[in-house]
């Protein structure tokens, strides 16, 4: 429909780049995709040479403020995911959701799709999880008709951090290592998946809140053999003390001042978090795939599995 306009945050990123695909195959209607990171930002207008791509930082007013004129629909998918920094999460999960908000209540959008996380409701306690809370609230008290979708852990094809960025390292190191044990269960989620829960979501312009995770429960050094064999690495999955692999990542964040992996992750990736798996399958009318064929998506697509994006 020619009469819809929807406006993308963090368009650049892991759920934009999935999402944006899936919205023009549906011909969803005008879309305006605005990321603040340059190179992502530059890879998006590269991969669709046709979209509206606005570089701006969300949380400083500007231009892309008037992107929302004419709009009705917002998918809310900024964030702050990682670093070590607290300013970070409060400037780009709170301050930038706020003058979001405000550009979108001015302009009178009618509906809203707000990305948040599996880690509101899981017993870590740490800023990701402390602002994701927050940037609820903010959508929350808008009075814009929504959605709040809680992913869990998500993979699939422009992973930069999670089970991307970790497959990559694989391929660079002779041994990977997993801290402790390594049975600490995930439920990991295909990002394609959850694209296409945002999709049924906007198209039939669903409220509530609902936590989306994957189907299947792996164990995550099982998760990370099952990357290894797909990705066809010469790396060696071994187990390591927990307390050597914290002390490896606390000395490495002394050199980099912006790490994709820290002490506070790790915390969370060891967190027993078994998340209520809802029947979002039928609720969304998507059909989950199976874990190893979203493997096989993410790291043997011909074309976009080499795409990569920065950190």
């Amino acid at each position: 429909m020619a009469s819809r306009k929807i406006v993308i945050t963090g368009a650049a990123g892991l759920v934009g780049q999935n999402l944006i695909p899936r919205l023009e195959q549906r011909n969803f209607g005008e879309i305006v995709a605005i990321d603040k990171h340059p190179t992502n930002t530059e890879t998006l207008r590269r991969l669709h040479p046709n979209l509206r791509v606005i570089h701006a930082d969300l949380a400083e007013p500007g231009p892309w403020q008037d992107e929302f004129a004419g709009a009705t629909h917002l998918m809310n998918g900024h964030a702050q995911i990682g670093g070590i920094y607290t300013a970070a999460y409060t400037r780009n999960n709170i301050t930038a959701t706020e003058r979001v908000v405000e550009a979108a209540v001015r302009n009178n959008v009618s509906y809203a799709v707000n990305i948040s996380s599996s880690a509101v409701t899981s017993a870590a306690h740490d800023d990701y999880t402390e602002s994701k809370k927050g940037q609820e609230k903010i959508l929350r008290e808008s009075g814009i008709k929504q959605i709040v979708l809680r992913p869990a852990l998500m993979y699939g094809l422009f992973d930069r951090k999670h089970i991307g960025w970790l497959a990559r390292f694989m391929q660079r190191s002779p041994i990977f290592p997993v801290p402790g044990s390594g049975r600490y269960v995930r439920q990991p989620l295909y990002v394609g998946d959850f694209c296409n829960v945002i999709v049924s979501a906007l198209q039939k312009e669903m409220t509530g809140t609902y936590p989306i995770t994957g189907v299947e429960k792996i164990d995550y050094i099982d998760l990370m053999r099952a990357v290894n064999k797909t990705t066809g690495s010469p790396t060696h999955v071994v187990r390591i003390p927990y307390s050597v692999f914290w002390s490896m990542l606390k000395l490495y964040a002394v050199f980099d001042k912006n790490p994709s992996f820290t002490t506070r992750q790790l915390e969370a990736l060891v967190t027993p978090d078994i998340y209520d798996l809802i029947d979002w399958p039928t609720i969304f009318g998507v059909r989950p795939t199976p874990l190893q064929d979203g493997l096989n998506n993410t790291f043997c697509d011909p074309t976009y599995s080499k795409v990569v994006l920065d950190f």
